[in-house]
């Protein structure tokens, strides 16, 4: 893949899910309780202060009203495809946005809303990993596990992401990721305030709030 650099890329916040292990509602907007120094801060809130030094822009991948996010100050993009068809289609979304609407911008890096503790190097090393391996898109892993929706994506591969979900129905991201090339980038535990956690962790059920309290 010809060199990439950070103004070339945006970070794509997927929150378009249902939350239904959550009980509903957006997974971002609840708080860091109990969270020592950040129990007044939300997911997305920490989320997008770890993100945004490490990319050209950020923008939010959600459906139904945009106004609950306008706080937050960024372009707030619903998905193309109907039905809900899983994160491929946030994804899809975020190339389409950007291919229409910033034709600088060559990739995005994907971040889940409910995973509050990116890491702060994870664009500098995705970026590293695909020019020294030569491999069109990027993956995060921690703890032996990838994290299929933290990843880096290509625009150039949109055309073929929309074939795959629409003719093909695929909904699996690592069975279309593997198509193109992708090499897994390890991370390890970050440190936030004075608790060592997983980076990708996901708040994705109720008692996973309480693990930060």
């Amino acid at each position: 893949m010809p060199e990439l650099s950070k103004d070339q890329v945006l970070g794509f916040v997927l929150a378009g899910g249902l939350a239904r292990r959550m009980g509903g509602g957006d997974k971002g907007l609840k708080r860091l309780r109990g969270l020592k120094g950040l129990e007044e801060v939300t997911i997305l809130d920490h989320l997008l202060e770890r993100a945004r030094p490490q990319v050209a822009e950020l923008a939010l991948n959600a459906n139904g009203d945009p106004a609950r996010f306008e706080a937050l100050g960024l372009p707030v993009v619903p998905d193309s495809l109907s039905g809900n068809p899983g994160p491929l289609a946030g994804v899809l979304a975020g190339l389409d946005w950007v291919a229409g609407n910033r034709p600088e911008i060559r990739a995005i890096v994907t971040l889940p809303c409910d995973g509050p503790f990116v890491p702060t190097d994870l664009v500098d090393a995705f970026l590293v990993a695909v020019q020294e391996r030569d491999h069109a898109l990027a993956v995060a892993s921690s703890r032996g596990r990838t994290n299929p929706v933290t990843a880096l994506w290509p625009v150039e591969l949109r055309h073929d992401l929309r074939k795959a979900l629409v003719d093909e129905e695929l909904r699996k991201v690592d069975l279309w990721t593997a198509r193109h090339g992708v090499v897994e980038v390890p991370f390890p535990d970050q440190v936030v305030a004075g608790q060592s956690f997983d980076p990708f962790f996901n708040a994705n059920k109720p008692e996973d709030l309480d693990l930060l309290s």
